[in-house]
């Protein structure tokens, strides 16, 4: 049966308060991880950003917590390198892991830090959701299947997060999104919503926020 993927309706006036609230409280970095023994421990419930390098991400957990450096954003594909934890509000965590597919670094290092995101992806019990971030002018393309099928084989259920819904057209982003609904019923973990967004015009913000709070207070 096919399963329809529509975008996330906006929250209630009281339901983004809770989100805005959320992160204009501390968020403070807590540390990067290069090995699984240094991952903090599972002692609050996380979310955690995966994209392909050059996706948006860093730009987006910026937009996300007000803060323009708190995730370093660059034009250079690759640049986390390491698993980022961030405590919001002392109340769970944000994870943003290292990008995946192609990234300016050397073969041995890209292999190192897409190793440690496979194993995190796969292993950590406190992990409510992650956000598949996909290009709004890309879509789906073959190397997210890849993490999306290790979401599946994990049992993480994931929610597909459109970056940069402004840099095309309104009849362009309508093909886009019904591409990743035709590309994610491959995807029995896909969170049956997605959330289009912009961090540049704040579009999808308050949404995504609302988001995380339920997951982290759920």
């Amino acid at each position: 049966m096919k399963v329809a993927f529509p975008q996330a309706p906006e929250p209630s006036e009281d339901v983004a308060e809770r989100g805005r609230l959320l992160f204009a409280g501390p968020v403070d970095f807590v540390k990067g991880v290069v090995s699984m023994d240094g991952l903090p421990a599972p002692d609050r419930p996380e979310v955690c950003f995966a994209g392909r390098s050059n996706v948006g991400k860093s730009s987006l957990i910026n937009a996300l917590t007000g803060r323009k450096g708190i995730a370093r954003a660059s034009n250079t594909p690759g640049r986390t390198q390491e698993v980022n934890f961030f405590a919001l509000a002392g109340r769970g965590y944000l994870v943003d892991l290292p990008g995946y597919g192609f990234a300016q670094a050397p073969v041995a290092v890209v292999q190192k830090w897409q190793a440690l995101l496979k194993r995190y992806l796969a292993g950590r019990p406190n992990l409510r959701r992650a956000f598949a971030l996909i290009d709004a002018r890309h879509g789906v393309k073959p190397v997210d299947h890849e993490i999306m099928a290790l979401l599946d084989r994990s049992a993480v259920p994931f929610q597909v997060i459109v970056t940069k819904a402004d840099k095309i057209g309104a009849g362009t982003l309508a093909q886009t999104l019904a591409q990743i609904e035709g590309e994610l019923q491959r995807h029995p973990a896909a969170f049956p919503q997605l959330v289009v967004t912009s961090s540049e015009k704040g579009e999808g913000v308050a949404t995504l926020r609302a988001i995380i709070e339920g997951l982290v207070d759920g």
